[in-house]
């Protein structure tokens, strides 16, 4: 049953290759809106069956809406990618969770009808706009100890998880860091990376133009033992480093919504259907267990238990946040079905895009498995939230569709 009056299907989605955040990194010179722009603009072009003026709204997420991440990110994106004027857009702020923001709130259109077609997105730029640069937390929030103060950093709520379930030990979370790396690794030489990714032009004050193809973050070669030695740098004698965390990233996704029915009319072939999505709030302190009760309400909602589920696509924020999802609902930490191509450890995490890049993985992984009815999508947001998206395969039950 479709999650509310109409279907909603992900017809396809896409992402900028992924950079380090730092001053020679590979977008260290280049806007924020125009990695956003190149992604919006390529999605557009690998669909030419979606006439543009039938796209009824944009939405770009960025947790830092300041500079070029400013400005109403969804409609200018939009008309630098050369969408009609008519095309509105917004932006919006979930923090990690922006881009799967977007798309729920935008499929929520479509389905009651608001919308025939959308793109949903979001853009992070981290080495311009660092997570929390130029903001001013209430005071209240730690005089009146609403939130403890290692609350609003991230690294330090992944500590917290560890105190709190002494089973999430630091030499799982090494071990899990190990493999999202070489997970990452033999998907990429299998060819299963690169078809989503969108070149984006890249400057450089001293080499001039270039051509960002592939992703800067990941360290293929990186072993358990080799993560020994690693300073732990949210607290002395911690657990949590700089191997068992996502780096800081900077990059772009978008996704093309529409509804089941405007699919059929233009030939489009959808990627995913939309099943039952959830929010949900926990302690901040311990941001990393959000993804826990978000599928769990997610699940009611679908009629679905979680042995239902063939696929999970977990956005890796720190090894340890997985780790807690994985033990909560009894899956082994090796289980095959969880981020076969590896994850944000590897991949990085350039915050508000990193929903979609969670989709289209998802999407590639079930056309390669029609066997697979279900998959989700789900990821822990900072403050104390998590996010979750559980989708139908298309492909299922069509052992030749592949």
């Amino acid at each position: 049953m479709p999650l509310l009056g109409r279907d909603v299907v992900l017809v396809d989605a896409v992402r900028s290759p992924f950079g380090r955040a730092k001053p020679d990194g590979l977008y260290a010179h280049t806007r924020a809106d125009d990695i956003a722009v190149a992604v919006v603009r390529d999605l557009l072009r690998r669909n030419p069956g979606l006439p543009p003026e039938r796209i009824g709204d944009v939405g770009i997420a960025a947790t830092s809406q300041v500079g070029d991440q400013g400005l109403t990110l969804g409609r200018t994106v939009g008309m630098l990618a050369g969408l009609p004027r008519q095309v509105p857009g917004f932006a919006l702020d979930r923090m990690c969770a922006g881009a799967m923001t977007t798309t729920t709130l935008l499929a929520g259109q479509i389905a009651v009808g608001a919308l025939d077609a959308a793109i949903a997105g979001g853009v992070e730029h981290m080495g311009a706009h660092p997570l929390g640069a130029g903001m001013e937390p209430n005071p209240r929030f730690i005089a009146e100890r609403l939130v403890s103060a290692d609350a609003l950093v991230m690294g330090a709520t992944a500590e917290n998880l560890h105190d709190r379930y002494p089973a999430l030990t630091r030499e799982r979370a090494d071990a899990y860091g190990a493999a999202s790396q070489r997970k990452y690794a033999a998907a990429l030489a299998a060819g299963k990376i690169s078809p989503d990714l969108v070149p984006v032009a890249v400057a450089d004050p001293e080499r001039g133009w270039g051509l960002a193809t592939a992703d800067e973050p990941p360290r293929p070669g990186t072993t358990v033992e080799g993560m020994a030695g690693l300073s732990t740098p949210f607290r002395a004698g911690g657990r949590v480093t700089a191997a068992t965390s996502s780096p800081l990233t900077d990059g772009a996704t978008a996704a093309l919504l529409t509804s089941a029915d405007l699919a059929a009319e233009l030939g489009l072939q959808p990627k995913l259907r939309l099943v039952s999505y959830a929010y949900s709030g926990v302690e901040p302190e311990v941001m990393g267990v959000g993804p826990v009760p978000a599928t769990q309400k997610a699940l009611e909602i679908a009629g679905l238990e979680i042995d239902d589920i063939g696929l999970f696509e977990i956005n890796e924020a720190f090894a340890v946040q997985v780790l807690a999802f994985l033990d909560a609902f009894g899956i082994a930490d090796d289980d095959p079905r969880v981020n076969p191509y590896g994850g944000a450890i590897a991949v990085g995490h350039p915050l508000a895009a990193s929903g979609v890049r969670l989709m289209l993985q998802l999407a590639r992984q079930l056309a390669e498995q029609p066997q697979v009815r279900y998959g989700l999508t789900t990821m822990c947001v900072g403050l104390g939230q998590g996010g979750t998206v559980i989708w139908e395969n298309p492909h299922y039950g069509k052992e030749t569709d592949r």
